[in-house]
């Protein structure tokens, strides 16, 4: 029984996703900036997203090297984390993702963002949660298609 807990444990791990948030202030040229630094050291962006106010905005980017990535960042004095998110997949149809977000909601699970793109016949979702591991078995129980951090990060 133990083995299997650790199994489920593991499996559930490679399915979390290392997400780095930045924190930029609202001027021309800034985010242009990050996208070079991130040039300039190999890191390849997967997907991001970026919301903002009147003062200062927040980019969120699945990277291909997430550790690395904030590191020369904060070297250049940018103020930056790592948090976890998930990945999954859904068909490009109306009402698809409708129905991912009702499993959720069906099991209280709260979402904080959720961000996404489309390409051919599926939707890619990346989703922060108040519970990334509850949200993982969740999807899985209703075996929708999660996307792991390693091949996410190939993208």
């Amino acid at each position: 029984m133990f083995v299997i807990c650790v199994l489920n444990l593991l499996k559930l791990k490679v399915m979390i996703i290392k997400q780095l948030s930045v924190f930029l202030e609202n001027k021309s040229g800034r985010l242009h900036e990050v996208f070079e630094i991130f040039g300039e050291n190999n890191i390849n962006v997967s997907a991001c997203s970026v919301a903002d106010t009147s003062e200062f905005g927040i980019l969120r980017m699945i990277v291909s090297e997430p550790e690395k990535a904030r590191d020369v960042l904060k070297e250049k004095l940018f103020s930056v984390n790592i948090s976890e998110v998930i990945s999954f997949a859904t068909p490009n149809t109306p009402g698809a993702l409708a129905k991912a977000l009702q499993i959720l909601s069906k099991a209280n699970i709260s979402i904080e963002y959720l961000y996404g793109f489309s390409v051919g016949e599926k939707s890619f979702i990346a989703l922060r949660s108040d519970n990334v591991e509850q949200a993982i078995m969740e999807l899985q129980r209703h075996q929708m298609e999660l996307i792991s951090a390693s091949d996410l990060y190939k993208f």
